[in-house]
């Protein structure tokens, strides 16, 4: 127990500000060894640490067949966060233990279509399985993004966006809350446009949703009047975790613990915990 409560330092090799509150840190573990032999899935999640700060959990934002390094996408949203934004330059050093939790299940959806929905932040674990996805295109079928945000500037990834735009075997279709100027895709919140402008085929399709918990709710409720099964609807928790592995309490709804038995669920097991949730 004691070795999983120690981290191992990672460098910053790289910034990037995604949004005003909203940046990726490309990251790289000083031990070498330790990198070349340090693997996840997509959906998993790491304990991030700042000396004098403190520690957060984030997902793994990108996938391990990019080889040779792995980002965290971090929003400034509380005390820890903002010190992160702050204090942290490319070539500093941080702390990272994990990976964690269980991952989204890349051999179950082989074979599927696929159709995820994203809103704002809740892209970052998105992104590994969909780079992950990619880099397998051959193994699964159709390959539908639906993201929004609030506004254009809170589009996370915009440069990867334009690469999956590019992409003529992935349809990607971008949302953002109200019309602004120059604006040319869609305008409404991410559940109004996947009822009215996707109409996703049910048959053989799988649904990857995460964004805030107010999105994730609605959509939830769309996916329901358009015929899904919640069984081939999954999502992830992790917001609601803190130690990673089920000591400290906070994430347990029931005698779920968010981060030992998830954070990715599927709605089938979702709609099985306490009405708390």
């Amino acid at each position: 127990m004691e070795a999983l409560l120690v981290p191992s330092l990672a460098k910053v090799d790289r910034i990037i500000q995604e949004t005003p509150d909203v940046r990726t840190y490309r990251l790289k573990f000083k031990d070498e060894a330790l990198m070349e032999k340090f693997t996840w899935e997509p959906g998993q999640f790491v304990e991030f640490s700042l000396l004098g700060s403190g520690e957060c959990t984030f997902c793994i934002s990108s996938s391990a067949t990019r080889k040779g390094y792995f980002d965290c996408s971090i929003k400034k949203a509380g005390v820890v966060t903002a010190d992160i934004h702050l204090n942290i330059e490319e070539g500093d050093e941080v702390g990272i233990r994990g990976p964690y939790g269980n991952w989204f299940p890349v051999e179950e959806i082989k074979g599927r279509n696929l159709l995820f929905v994203g809103g704002g932040i809740g892209l970052a674990p998105l992104r590994s399985l969909i780079q992950y996805c990619i880099d397998h295109r051959t193994d699964y079928k159709d390959f539908t993004i639906l993201y929004g945000a609030r506004t254009s500037a809170d589009l996370c990834y915009k440069e990867e966006i334009e690469e999956w735009k590019k992409n003529t075997s992935i349809k990607v279709v971008l949302t953002i809350d109200k019309a602004e100027d120059n604006w040319k895709e869609n305008v409404g919140v991410v559940p109004k446009i996947l009822e009215e402008v996707v109409k996703p085929e049910i048959a053989n399709t799988k649904v990857i949703t995460c964004g805030p918990p107010i999105m994730i709710k609605y959509t939830l409720q769309s996916l329901d009047r358009l015929g899904f099964s919640p069984e081939h609807v999954i999502t992830t928790l992790e917001m609601k975790m803190q130690c990673g592995l089920g000591k400290c309490g906070r994430c347990n709804i029931g005698s779920t613990y968010i981060c030992k038995d998830g954070p990715v669920f599927t709605y089938a097991q979702l709609k099985a915990l306490p009405d708390e949730f």
